[in-house]
């Protein structure tokens, strides 16, 4: 059974997060809205859809829009089933990993014995675009590493904080796989340190498993691409 984790970071931002987290694989969907409003963004539905439709409706929530960090099935697998609940919420993800929603090859649900086919993307962002949703305005950073066509989203709120969603590029005290066919570990050092370690220290991370960070932890105490493993900054 997933576990549903409601909480509100920076209250005085006016955003409001809710995390639903999925077995077998732990991965979060995080759902931000206004603190004001009732219609919300989803990210990375994971693989018990059913308990993120539940907080939602327990919530009285509307998604607004669905947004994929990358392609891979655990961060895919409640699409279809939240688009056929809210067939107008787009479906969002990074140009570069749009392919892999159709294809269960490349987003890895085959060599695990499942297939998972997601419905196509409505529409796709790169680096630099900013999507609008939900009265919320989100940059699009592209952060590849983990998958070749993997971004992460940033809004800096109305009080000066800045949150990431970061799927599985940047973990507290970790980062995402490399051993994924598209995965390259400089590639993804290279996002890490040019994308977010640029952002506020301050940052909240909303990783794509475990909890949550801040960039400034990361830069500081990370044994893979902070101040242990030799990172300075500039």
């Amino acid at each position: 059974m997933a576990d549903s984790i409601p909480h509100s970071d920076s209250g005085a931002s006016g955003l409001v997060v809710a995390k639903v987290i999925s077995v077998p694989f732990d991965e979060n969907t995080y759902i931000f809205r206004l603190a004001d409003r009732q219609d919300c963004i989803v990210f990375d539905p994971g693989l018990q859809p059913a308990a993120i439709v539940k907080l939602l409706d327990e919530q009285g929530l509307t998604p607004a829009a669905i947004l994929c960090t990358h392609g891979h099935s655990d961060h895919i697998a409640g699409n279809e089933t939240l688009k056929g609940r809210w067939p107008d919420a787009p479906l969002v993800i990074g140009r570069g990993d749009a392919s892999k929603l159709t294809d269960p090859v490349g987003n890895l649900s085959a060599a695990f014995g499942f297939e998972i086919i997601s419905p196509a993307a409505d529409h796709t962002v790169v680096g630099g675009d900013f999507y609008e949703a939900a009265g919320m305005k989100w940059r699009v950073v592209d952060t590849p590493g983990h998958s070749s066509g993997h971004v992460s989203f940033v809004i800096e709120s109305p009080d000066g904080n800045t949150h990431t969603v970061a799927g599985d590029v940047l973990f507290r005290g970790s980062v995402g796989r490399t051993d994924f066919p598209d995965g390259d570990f400089e590639t993804l050092r290279e996002s890490i340190h040019s994308q977010l370690f640029t952002l506020p220290d301050d940052t909240i991370v909303y990783p794509g498993h475990g909890p949550t960070t801040t960039i400034a932890e990361e830069k500081r105490s990370n044994p893979f691409i902070g101040a242990p493993a030799g990172w300075i900054e500039a």
